[in-house]
């Protein structure tokens, strides 16, 4: 009876292993800083006003998943499963929109581009400048979506004003970070965070700030000696590096 009672599951798990189910499997991908360049090309560009030169970096992180056409099975999710440095992700949450790789690349570059208006935005109401006055370009290749919002905020005050006294908002450190920017400067949840950590602390960072609603799911996994540093605010955010260089109190996951 026993054995007849397992043959269904059995036959289920046969199947599995050779349906493609809808997973995306994710690992740390690649960090940019914001403060320099990339592929030769600068990240942040300034018309109307004089940019600082910067030392230090503003690194902005990544997930890489499979793509949205990948076949992820069974096996493939088994051994991500217990992985330190992969995760397993429902697809829809990867890729939320659009059926076809075009389609998802499409909606990625748009919110990639409203993230950039945005963090524009954010960075010139901090800083009290007329965005008449002070254009701000962004440019990052192969990258989408909306999470370097913070980092490009950040970028943009470090090369206007830096600490607002004549000192770097880095304090000559690799601070890495993620989060989502509205016009306002608040800042959101982005998702993939341990994983981001990760490649954070692979490429030298030694801070890494984390929107605050999701400082457990960074302390999960995170790599020795990177500092997480919890963030609400564009304004909190320069006020907490800001401290980390004067030796004031900084918030802690």
């Amino acid at each position: 009876m026993l054995a007849l009672c397992a043959l269904p599951v059995v036959a289920l798990l046969a199947v599995a292993a050779l349906v493609p189910l809808p997973f995306s499997i994710a690992q740390p991908g690649m960090t940019a800083d914001v403060l320099g360049s990339n592929r030769g090309v600068p990240v942040i560009t300034i018309e109307g006003a004089e940019s600082r030169r910067t030392s230090g970096q503003l690194r902005m992180t990544t997930i890489a998943a499979t793509g949205p056409d990948a076949e992820v099975g069974l096996g493939d999710l088994l051994g991500a499963w217990f992985a330190t440095d992969r995760a397993v992700l429902p697809r829809e949450s990867v890729y939320p929109v659009g059926d076809t790789t075009k389609e998802i690349e499409r909606h990625n570059t748009q919110e990639f581009e409203k993230s950039q208006d945005a963090a524009s935005q954010a960075a010139l109401r901090y800083l009290r400048r007329s965005p008449e006055s002070v254009r701000v370009g962004l440019r990052l290749a192969d990258v989408g979506g909306p999470s370097a919002g913070l980092m490009f905020s950040l970028g943009v005050v470090d090369k206007l004003d830096g600490n607002g006294g004549g000192g770097d908002l880095t304090g000559g450190r690799r601070i890495a970070g993620t989060g989502t920017i509205t016009p306002d400067g608040k800042v959101g949840a982005v998702g993939g965070v341990p994983l981001k950590t990760q490649a954070a602390k692979r490429d030298g960072a030694s801070v890494f700030l984390v929107p605050k609603a999701e400082c457990g799911d960074a302390r999960a996994e995170l790599p020795k000696g990177l500092r997480l540093i919890p963030v609400t605010t564009l304004t909190g955010a320069v006020d907490a590096l800001k401290a980390l260089e004067s030796g004031g109190k900084v918030p802690s996951c």
